[in-house]
C-alpha cells in the first residue's frame, strides 16, 4: 500500500498549528477538583485466576462524578518494598480484558494496572465500566458525544478517570510515588498524553502510535475510523465546525504534549491510516520534556510496533526507574 500521509524528510519538519487555550490548565484543574470532591471508596479485591507467581486484584475506583470504574491490578507475588507503577490505558472500543493478557510487567518488577474504558469494551476486549451520563445527539461511536461543549465532551470525563486511577494507587503501601508511569496504544496512547499533562506525578509516558492528536490534521487526513466520525457529524451538522474544533483544543494530545515534563517514548507507524504519522509527530514535536525519543516502524500500519516495541518499552522504563 502507498504511505497514506508524510514521510521523512517532511514529516521530520511538520509542526502542529494547534493553539493552546489560554484557560487549559484552568479547565483540567477545575475538572480534577470537581472529581476529587465527588468522593467514592477505592476497592481492592483478590480475583480469581489459575496465576500462581502473579497476584491479580478486581479494583474499582472513583473516576469522573464519582462514578465507579474498573480495573485489574497485576503484582509480583514476590516483591520487597515499594514498585514502580504502570498504568496502561486501552484503545478505541475495547476494555479491561482479562487479567491474564498482559504479565510481562508484573513479570518484569512492576504494579501493573489496565484500567476499563468507560462505555467501550465490547468492540475487540471486554468492559465492566458502564458511561451514565448521556449527551446531545451523537454519530455512533464516542467521538462525537457531547462534542458541542467542552464540559459535556465524552473525553472529559475518560481523560479524568485516568488521573482518579493514579490517585486510587500512588498512595497504596505497594507503590513507590516517585516511579509513575503512563501508557497504551492508540486511544490509550492519547489518554495516556492527557494524564502525563494534567499531572505531574507521572514520571514517564509511552504513548503508542496516539490517537487523539492533532484533531484539525487528523480529521482531515486519516483514512479510516475513528476520525471519521467527527467527519459524519460535521456532514450532518454544517454549522458546527467551529463549535466542534473549539471544544477539540481541550482533548488534545498536542497540548497535552505541551504541558508535561515527564520522559516519553513515543511510537509511530508510517503506513499508519488510522492515526496519520504527521499527527503523532506533531504531538511529539509538541511534547516539552527534554528526555524524549520516538521509534519509527516504516512498513506498518496502525498495530504499530507490537512485541518490538514492549520490549523497547521495558529496557527504556526499567533504566529510568531502576528496575
Amino acid at each position: 500500500m502507498p504511505f497514506p500521509d508524510l514521510v521523512h524528510p517532511a514529516l521530520d519538519l511538520y509542526e502542529s498549528a494547534v493553539d493552546l487555550p489560554g484557560d487549559f490548565a484552568a479547565f483540567w484543574g477545575s475538572t480534577l477538583t470537581e472529581a476529587r470532591q465527588a468522593g467514592g471508596a477505592v476497592e481492592i479485591a483478590p480475583a480469581q485466576t489459575t496465576l500462581k507467581l502473579i497476584e491479580v486484584f478486581d479494583v474499582t475506583f472513583p473516576g469522573f462524578g464519582g462514578h465507579p470504574v474498573k480495573g485489574w491490578l497485576v503484582l509480583p507475588k514476590q516483591r520487597e518494598g515499594r514498585l514502580p507503577l504502570l498504568a496502561q490505558y486501552v484503545g478505541y472500543g475495547g476494555g479491561r480484558g482479562f487479567p491474564h493478557e498482559l504479565l510481562h510487567w508484573a513479570a518484569s518488577g512492576f504494579a501493573y494496572f489496565r484500567m476499563d474504558t468507560r462505555g467501550q469494551g465490547s468492540g475487540w476486549s471486554t468492559g465492566a465500566t458502564p458511561d451514565p451520563i448521556g449527551s446531545t445527539s451523537q454519530i455512533p461511536g464516542v467521538m462525537t458525544k457531547g462534542i458541542l461543549n467542552r464540559d459535556d465532551y465524552y473525553y472529559r470525563r475518560l481523560f479524568t478517570d485516568g488521573v482518579r486511577a493514579i490517585d486510587a494507587l500512588i498512595g497504596q503501601d505497594f507503590v513507590d510515588p516517585d516511579r509513575v508511569a503512563v501508557c497504551g496504544g492508540s486511544q490509550g496512547g492519547g489518554i495516556a498524553l492527557a494524564v502525563a499533562g494534567i499531572d505531574a506525578r507521572v514520571k514517564a509516558v509511552m504513548p503508542d502510535v496516539p490517537f487523539l492528536c492533532d484533531f484539525p490534521r487528523a480529521v482531515r487526513v486519516a483514512g479510516r475510523d475513528p476520525y471519521g466520525e467527527i467527519v459524519r457529524f460535521l456532514a450532518q451538522h454544517r454549522d458546527k465546525k467551529d463549535d466542534v474544533f473549539e471544544t477539540l483544543r481541550y482533548f488534545d494530545g498536542v497540548n497535552f504534549a505541551r504541558q508535561s515534563r515527564a520522559a516519553a517514548l513515543f511510537s509511530v507507524a508510517l503506513m499508519d491510516d488510522i492515526c496519520p504519522p504527521s499527527t503523532v509527530y506533531g504531538a511529539f514535536k509538541a511534547f516539552s520534556g527534554t528526555d524524549k525519543t520516538i521509534v519509527d516502524y516504516e512498513f506498518n500500519n496502525h498495530e504499530g510496533g507490537g512485541p518490538f516495541q514492549d520490549r523497547q518499552q521495558m529496557t527504556w522504563l526499567s533504566e529510568r526507574f531502576g528496575v
